[in-house]
């Protein structure tokens, strides 16, 4: 079966504390859903009928094997997939307080390196993977991590040889660098040879000091496409030529889990239907993030992130009423 897309980085589980606390000593019970950006715009790619692969790490332990059987019963390809001998799957805990609002509260082990997606081995990717693909979708998390780091480049050189676009969703999360100082530079370094971006606007801001989509173009001229998203507000786009700005939808929102990657998700697999050859005006272009938007949208309205993501029958239907 060929693959139209390739999601590479991390794939985890979410911790989510059942009772406001402030502490993690406080906590008396946990809810675990499966999580991790690239892993969640995989399974996004998938239920809207894009073929693709992931390429990851998960430790070889109860929740490793967890997270591969979903990505297969979603139909997500996993010959990308490596199982760890002795690093574990990685786990994030998070709190919420009495309004709901969540809270980054640390890893299930001490050290951010320790955990299996941090030790990415490039040299056992396949490079068949990519003469069957033509968009390379990953975030900027690895990049903390000198294994991964050096498994993300052997990608990007991978991706080039076979011509396949690069899509990067920054998902700045600075508590998983161990030197976030250091996060800039290398995130940069990665945006140069990407042909799609998508940020928050606070992520913009922080690394280019403007939310214009038009003016980090400029600062990166390969750029084909930039995304700069915020929230209830809408986002702003450049994409092949065309700039505009484009609200958000008004849905009942449940959990906002997971929206920023469905939208990812919708982008991606709207890239892999039409390519930029069918972006030619300024209504397509309209559409292609109208569409993206409704699949956010769609996954606020629902609890968790991946079961919140839509199918293509749904995100037409909504479509259809809005």
């Amino acid at each position: 079966m060929s693959r139209q897309a390739i999601c590479l980085g991390e794939i985890l589980i979410d911790c989510f504390a059942d009772q406001p606390v402030q502490t993690v000593a406080a906590v008396k019970s946990w809810s675990s859903l499966p999580g991790g950006a690239p892993a969640n715009v995989a399974c996004g790619l998938a239920k809207l009928g894009t073929a693709v692969e992931f390429i990851g790490a998960v430790g070889n332990d109860a929740w490793g094997e967890a997270l591969l059987r979903l990505l297969q019963d979603l139909g997500v390809g996993t010959r990308g997939v490596q199982q760890h001998p002795t690093a574990p799957t990685r786990q994030v805990l998070v709190l919420r307080d009495q309004k709901g609002d969540r809270s980054f509260a640390g890893f299930s082990g001490a050290d951010p390196e320790m955990f299996a997606d941090a030790s990415l081995n490039g040299a056992a990717i396949n490079p068949e993977l990519f003469s069957q693909a033509q968009l390379l979708v990953l975030g900027t998390l690895g990049l903390a991590y000198g294994a991964t780091r050096q498994a993300v480049r052997r990608c990007l050189q991978l991706a080039q040889a076979q011509r396949l676009k690069v899509f990067v969703d920054v998902n700045w999360r600075p508590m998983f660098w161990p030197q976030p100082a250091a996060a800039p530079g290398v995130i940069h370094d990665l945006l140069v040879q990407a042909q799609f971006l998508k940020l928050s606007a606070e992520e913009a801001d922080w690394l280019f000091g403007t939310v214009s989509p038009a003016e980090i173009r400029a600062r990166l001229p390969r750029l084909e496409g930039v995304w700069v998203t915020a929230g209830a507000e809408g986002c702003a786009y450049w994409l092949a030529g065309h700039s505009d700005q484009l609200p958000s939808f008004e849905v009942d929102v449940e959990d906002t889990t997971g929206a920023g990657d469905g939208f990812v998700a919708g982008l991606a697999h709207q890239l892999c239907q039409h390519g930029l050859s069918g972006l030619r005006n300024a209504q397509t272009v309209r559409q292609l993030v109208t569409y993206a938007s409704a699949v956010g949208a769609i996954t606020t309205t629902r609890p968790g992130a991946i079961a919140a993501l839509p199918s293509a029958r749904e995100v037409e239907a909504f479509l259809y009423l809005q």
